[in-house]
C-alpha cells in the first residue's frame, strides 16, 4: 500500500480506537465531582471506581494479544469495542457504587485491545525506522482523546448529563468498529500466526512466549526503567491532577477543566516531539533507551515539585506533569524494533498487562494515601496529603533511574540503536498524517 493508504485504512481508524480509549480513560477526572455527590464517595472509592478501568484493561491483555497475532487487528477490534460499547450504556444505567464500578471495569475490558491493535497494525504496515514517530502521532491521537475529556466534556454537560454522555460514547464506541471492520486490510500472511501454531499455543505454550517476551534483553532494560514512570503518568493524569488542582491549588471546577485541558493538550505536541527527537537522536547514534531514561528524569523532576508544594506555578506544574509524562510511551516502539514481528502483538500485551495492572495500583493506592487525612469542611484534602503520596511515588522510580545509570556506566547500550532500513515490503510504507 502506499503511505496515503496507510495512513486512511491503517492508521486512521485504529487511532480513532485509541482516542477513545483514553477519553474515556480520563473522562472521571472531569466528572468526578458530579460522581462524588452523586455517590457520596471518599477518595479511596473513587480511586477505587476509576481504576477499575485499568485492572480490566490489565486482564484483557493476555487474551487479546494472543488473538491479535494469531487473527490481526483487523477482526479483533470491532467486537471488542462492541463490548465497550454495552459496559457504557451499563454506565449510563447505573444507580450505585457496585453498578458504576462493574460498569466502568467492563468498559475497560471492551477497551483493552484499542493501543495493542493500532500497535500490532503500525509494526505491520509501517517500516521500522519511522515507527517512533509514527508511534508519537497514535499516542497524539490519544492525547486529543484525553484532551476532549476536559472542556469539551463540560460543555456537553450543559446539553446533557454523565449519563447521557456516556450514551453518546456507547455509540461512538459502535461507529468505530464499524470503521475498522470496513476499512482496515487484513494483516500479511507473514505477521499472522498460523492456526495450527495458533491452537497448538493455548494457554501452556502461549505463556512460555510471554516469558520468553519479558527474558529479552531490551524489553527488561526498558521496563525497569520506563515501567513504573509509565504507571504512575497513567495513574496521576487521569484522576488525581484534577483532584490536587481542587484540593492544594484551590481552583474552581471550571479553572480545573481548562487546566486539564491544557495539559492534556500538551500530550499531543509531546507524543510527537518524543518521535522525532528518537528518530533524530538515532541518526546520530544516540539508543532510544538513552532518551527514555533523560525524560524519565525531568518527569521525576515534575514529580518532587508536588512533593515540595512548589507554590509559585501550580499550573506549570500540572501541565508539565503530562507533557513530559509522554515520554513513557516510547517503551512502546523500543519493544517493537526488539522483537520479532510476530510477537509484536505479545510485546505490547506484556508491557499494557504490566503498565495498566501498575496503574491501577498506583490510581487506587494514591487514593487510600490521601484518604488517610481528614477533609475540611469543604472536602478537600490538605496539602501534606498529597505531599506524601508523590513522595512515594518519586521513590519508586528513582529506583529504575538507579539501575539504569548503574548497568549502562560504561557500557554499550542492550537495547541497540534505530535501524534505518527499508524492512520487507510489508512494512516499507511509511506514512504522512
Amino acid at each position: 500500500m502506499s503511505g496515503r493508504a496507510v495512513f486512511l485504512l491503517v492508521f486512521l481508524p485504529f487511532a480513532l480506537g485509541h482516542y477513545l480509549s483514553s477519553l474515556i480513560r480520563t473522562v472521571n477526572a472531569t466528572l468526578a465531582p458530579q460522581l462524588m455527590a452523586a455517590l457520596a464517595l471518599n477518595p479511596g472509592q473513587l480511586g477505587l471506581l476509576t481504576s477499575a478501568f485499568f485492572l480490566a484493561f490489565a486482564l484483557a491483555q493476555l487474551p487479546v494479544g494472543m488473538a491479535l497475532d494469531r487473527w490481526g487487528p483487523a477482526r479483533v477490534q470491532p467486537p471488542m469495542l462492541l463490548l465497550a460499547a454495552v459496559g457504557a450504556l451499563a454506565f449510563s444505567g447505573g444507580h450505585d457504587f457496585t453498578q458504576l464500578l462493574v460498569a466502568r471495569a467492563l468498559i475497560g475490558l471492551g477497551l483493552g485491545g484499542c493501543f495493542m491493535s493500532a500497535v500490532k497494525a503500525l509494526a505491520t504496515w509501517v517500516a521500522p525506522a519511522r515507527l517512533p514517530s509514527v508511534q508519537g502521532y497514535l499516542i497524539a491521537a490519544g492525547g486529543l482523546g484525553a484532551a476532549s475529556a476536559t472542556l469539551p466534556v463540560r460543555l456537553a454537560l450543559q446539553y446533557t448529563d454523565w449519563r447521557g454522555l456516556f450514551v453518546g460514547l456507547a455509540a461512538a464506541a459502535v461507529g468505530i468498529g464499524l470503521l475498522i471492520r470496513r476499512l482496515a486490510p487484513a494483516a500479511p500472511p507473514a505477521s499472522v500466526r498460523p492456526a495450527a501454531v495458533a491452537a497448538a499455543s493455548a494457554p501452556s505454550a502461549a505463556l512460555a512466549v510471554l516469558r520468553e517476551v519479558m527474558r529479552h534483553p531490551a524489553f527488561r532494560e526498558v521496563a525497569r526503567l520506563v515501567l513504573i514512570p509509565h504507571m504512575v503518568f497513567f495513574g496521576i493524569q487521569g484522576l488525581w491532577i484534577s483532584r490536587w488542582l481542587t484540593d492544594v491549588a484551590g481552583y474552581t471546577e471550571q479553572g480545573v477543566a481548562y487546566l486539564l485541558y491544557l495539559s492534556m493538550a500538551a500530550v499531543i505536541f509531546g507524543a510527537i516531539a518524543v518521535g522525532m527527537l528518537t528518530e533524530w537522536a538515532g541518526r546520530r547514534g544516540i539508543e532510544p533507551i538513552r532518551v527514555a531514561a533523560a525524560g524519565v528524569a525531568l518527569f521525576v523532576l515534575v514529580q518532587l515539585g508536588f512533593v515540595l508544594n512548589w507554590r509559585p506555578s501550580y499550573q506549570l506544574l500540572s501541565v508539565l506533569f503530562t507533557l513530559i509524562g509522554t515520554i513513557t510511551g516510547i517503551e512502546y516502539a523500543i519493544v517493537a524494533q526488539s522483537l520479532p514481528a510476530t510477537l509484536t502483538g505479545r510485546g505490547a500485551t506484556c508491557l499494557n498487562l504490566l503498565i495498566f495492572l501498575g496503574a491501577f495500583a498506583v490510581q487506587a493506592g494514591f487514593g487510600l494515601l490521601v484518604g488517610c487525612w481528614r477533609p475540611n469542611v469543604l472536602q478537600q484534602y490538605p496539602a501534606q496529603a498529597y505531599q506524601v503520596a508523590f513522595a512515594v511515588l518519586v521513590l519508586l522510580q528513582l529506583r529504575g533511574l538507579l539501575l539504569f545509570a548503574r548497568g549502562r556506566w560504561g557500557r554499550a547500550a542492550q537495547s541497540g540503536k534505530i535501524e534505518h532500513q527499508s524492512g520487507s515490503p510489508a512494512t516499507s510504507p511509511s506514512i504522512t498524517p
